[in-house]
């Protein structure tokens, strides 16, 4: 699992797609204008989907607080077409009646037998058939008390009807309003829900499962009932049918009656089924919030109340000078292809005192000693000043302008006002060294690897001796660099003095230098540029590595993704077929993790030949596909043929998987016992 590779920019953008949506965060400018924004300052509160939710929210918590008049109200403002289905209307009425009752008092009770009067009885008479036969049984309530637990009404005085209640009109809710949680919500409780099958029926333990356990519950919203006018909807595909049971763990029976309430929409079904499930939205924010900080795409708690000080390179200088005793070697002369660094606006100060006293406060490790991620493991690293001068070395190598990070405000009006300020000094030491590992992946994803190599170096010499797999990828993109420049005896330097080295002693990336020096035989173009490069997933690795270093844990959600996506593929290599909704949820996405740097030169190299190249082989293909004697055709046709017969045929699979109710594996390995006859299986099963 440690080893599946994870987009992490794709998850970054499902990640502010849903910060966004939920309004959990405040833009940069919006914080700027005013000290305590409040919640109509987001773009986000705009949203119509964000007000629907809003709403469901609203309801869900009335009818869960037992005040259901509160939320007809509410139905009745935004949403009167739930409460023309008499069956939900019923239902609500039988609820209020109870709620009345409960309260005990004798003007309570003689609202409820109002109600019963004006409300429920009415109601009762449109609902369904059954439901004349619920209200006589309902007015045993006047007679049974709520703590009779043997009453013949016991069921309609428990409180989990008004959870069962509230499940269903959010249900109802959310379909009707197209008000579906964000993409990333739906993702996450799909992978989870994979992640546990996968483990449950392989028989194995989970690295992640008490988060998992922590974050997806057991409980499932109520399903919404069809209309009757449903009922006599015409046979759905079973391919349909058994894809949405299997990927949301329903019954076949309850399948059907989620693709009826869709009107036949499979991926609607699929994402009402998917909300159904609960998220303990506490704790999904928490790691949110801690993968946001990690990444960079949100402030810190110690930048909201410090903010980003802007000040020009003297200042800087003469402020660590005097914090720390020591001189600021701003020259970035050394490195070829580093830009003048005349302004540092951007660069991040702590108005803190800082003093190199504070430097001893954190405990250090010798380099050499397996490394902790609660513990530091290098006195460079641990010093306070040194890592607040390596931060502003790091930042000169960049322009002023970087991504404009967004304010974490949570879910509540009252997380809108600032933390407090009350900071111990470690706290405020660790703020420079998520800076550090950001920063130093920044130069990578930019391309300036050396710069990068350099800075590591200055900061932890025996980083490199116990990351050589990483130093020689970093290395890898300096060489390539030089390379698509034109520089080959610059390219062949890096290659002698740390590629040869380094793949000496670790003869796996032997392949791989071989690989990259054929590179020196690529017509010399010289138009490969940075973007081309595939840098991105070398940046992540090397921000981990880093922050593993300073005693930056891993956030636990890279942990959950990393996990479930690894379950996801071995799934559905066991069930023999691909997921039909990856691409809907960009499961692919974050699959797509693209590490071929050396393709990138060849691609771009030789892109004008491919272009020649496919088109002759276009034509010359029509025409042998075309051809009398078939050869290519024949070919191709045979290669299709074989692996078709490599499985059953589809029919005979979905055949046996709807009889038994088995999933897609299981019912493959029947078959095969049975040399692929469907009604053997059966037949041999049932006797």
């Amino acid at each position: 699992m440690d080893c599946t590779r994870v987009n992490w920019e794709a998850l970054d953008a499902l990640i502010i797609d849903f910060v966004s949506s939920e309004n959990l965060v405040v833009e940069e400018d919006a914080c700027a204008n005013s000290s305590s924004p409040s919640p109509s300052s987001s773009p986000c509160i705009s949203s119509s989907s964000y007000h629907a939710r809003l709403i469901i929210r609203r309801i869900r918590n009335s009818i869960e607080s037992g005040d259901i008049e509160n939320a007809i109200d509410t139905l009745r403002s935004h949403a009167p077409f739930v409460l023309d289905d008499h069956r939900i209307l019923f239902r609500l009425q039988k609820q209020k009646f109870i709620e009345l009752l409960r309260k005990g008092t004798e003007e309570d009770r003689v609202a409820a037998i109002h109600c019963l009067r004006t409300c429920v009885a009415p109601s009762a008479l449109d609902a369904y058939p059954e439901a004349y036969e619920e209200f006589k049984h309902l007015l045993l309530a006047l007679i049974y008390d709520k703590d009779d637990q043997t009453s013949p009404v016991a069921n309609e005085w428990a409180e989990k009807r008004r959870y069962e209640m509230a499940g269903l009109m959010s249900s109802v809710l959310r379909a009707s309003l197209q008000a579906y949680d964000p993409l990333f919500s739906m993702t996450l409780r799909y992978l989870i829900s994979i992640h546990k099958g996968f483990c449950f029926h392989q028989g194995i333990s989970s690295a992640v499962s008490d988060l998992t356990h922590r974050l997806l519950l057991e409980e499932r919203d109520s399903p919404p009932t069809p209309l009757e006018s449903m009922y006599e909807a015409p046979p759905f595909d079973e391919v349909d049918i058994q894809a949405l049971a299997h990927a949301v763990e329903l019954t076949r029976q309850g399948a059907v009656d989620s693709m009826k309430f869709a009107k036949g929409d499979l991926f609607q079904a699929f994402q009402n089924e998917l909300c159904r499930m609960q998220l303990d939205v506490s704790v999904l924010d928490e790691l949110v919030k801690e993968y946001c900080v990690y990444r960079g795409i949100v402030e810190s708690e110690m930048q909201i109340i410090t903010g980003p000080v802007k000040r020009n390179q003297f200042e800087v200088a003469h402020r660590l000078s005097r914090d720390c005793s020591a001189e600021i070697d701003l020259n970035t002369s050394q490195h070829s292809d580093v830009e003048d660094s005349s302004m540092l606006d951007g660069a991040l100060v702590n108005d803190s005192e800082t003093s190199s006293k504070e430097g001893g406060e954190v405990g250090t490790r010798c380099g050499s000693e397996p490394t902790n991620v609660s513990e530091d493991c290098s006195n460079s690293w641990s010093n306070k000043c040194e890592n607040t001068r390596a931060l502003v070395r790091i930042r000169s190598h960049m322009s002023c302008e970087g991504n404009k990070r967004k304010r974490w405000r949570g879910r509540m009006d009252e997380t809108d006002r600032l933390p407090d300020p009350s900071f111990s000094k470690s706290e405020t030491g660790i703020e420079d060294k998520y800076e550090i590992a950001l920063a130093l992946k920044e130069l990578v994803s930019r391309g300036m690897v050396a710069e990068a190599v350099y800075e590591i170096s200055t900061m932890d010499p025996d980083f490199f001796t116990q990351n050589p797999s990483l130093h020689f990828h970093l290395k890898q993109v300096e060489f390539l660099k030089l390379v698509s420049a034109g520089d080959h005896n610059g390219a062949l330097k890096v290659a002698c003095s740390h590629l040869g080295p380094l793949a000496a002693n670790d003869q796996s990336l032997l392949k791989t230098l071989k690989e990259t020096l054929l590179v020196l035989l690529q017509p010399d173009d010289g138009n490969t540029t940075r973007k081309d490069f595939p840098l991105n997933d070398l940046a992540n690795t090397l921000q981990v590595s880093v922050g593993n270093r300073l005693g930056i844990e891993e956030p636990q959600l890279m942990k959950i993704i990393r996990a479930t996506l690894h379950s996801h593929t071995e799934w559905f290599k066991l069930q023999m077929c691909k997921d039909r909704f990856s691409n809907l949820l960009k499961i692919d996405s974050l699959k797509e993790v693209n590490t071929d740097l050396i393709g990138a030169i060849k691609s771009k190299s030789n892109k004008e030949n491919n272009t020649n190249l496919s088109s002759q082989l276009t034509t010359t293909s029509s025409s042998t596909m075309t051809s009398e004697d078939g050869g290519s055709s024949s070919l191709m046709m045979t290669t299709q043929t074989s692996s078709r017969e490599a499985l059953w045929e589809e029919s005979a699979i979905l055949k046996v998987m709807e009889f038994l109710a088995l999933s897609r594996s299981d019912a493959i390995q029947l078959l095969s016992q049975y040399n692929g006859n469907a009604e053997a299986v059966i037949q041999q099963l049932f006797g």
